[in-house]
């Protein structure tokens, strides 16, 4: 398999662009699912299935965290307050979820969180120079071998786990959502 060329400080300005778009566009449509999925069922999992939606939605925000904060700019002081670590432990990768409503933050809780990480990644992107972008993360990464590549992933992530999310919807007899 070819990979493609690295981006250069003159393409980083509209790749940036259009995956700050895919994020948008992929955080419209999981609120739109999570909208017509009652928070009361959030914690189900149903037969067969090792997840529930309360966990998806604890999991995209901490990954949203590491691939548009963390990973572009390192932890700043505020940031244990935006995403403590016993949030990260409970939802980042090999975390194990729970149906037990009571050992974990409440729908509406999950929710605020994952707005506020969404608000702060869109309010600091935009303002990331290339040579930022252009600097190499370490292993695991995708797409490419710098900063830009966790931002080109996080869309993608998102949609992953918005099949995730309507599987589990299915699996809990709610309708598709059109």
């Amino acid at each position: 398999m070819n990979t493609p060329p690295l981006p250069t400080a003159e393409t980083v300005p509209s790749m940036l662009a259009g995956a700050i778009g895919q994020i948008e566009f992929a955080r419209r449509y999981t609120l739109e699912l999570l909208a017509a999925t009652p928070r009361e069922r959030w914690f189900e999992m149903p037969a067969d299935l090792p997840t529930n939606i309360a966990w998806q939605v604890g999991h995209l925000t901490v990954s949203q965290y590491g691939l548009l904060l963390f990973r572009i700019r390192g932890r700043e002081p505020d940031d244990l307050e935006l995403i403590p670590g016993k949030f990260r432990k409970a939802y980042g990768r090999g975390s194990v979820p729970s149906a037990d409503p009571a050992s974990q933050p409440s729908p509406g809780e999950l929710l605020d969180r994952m707005a506020k990480v969404y608000e702060v990644a869109g309010r600091e992107l935009p303002s990331v120079d290339a040579a930022t972008l252009l600097e190499p993360v370490d292993m695991p990464y995708a797409a490419f071998p710098n900063k830009l590549g966790a931002i080109l992933f996080c869309p993608l992530h998102e949609q992953i786990h918005c099949g995730h999310i309507g599987m589990l919807r299915r699996a809990l007899g709610l309708d598709p959502v059109r």
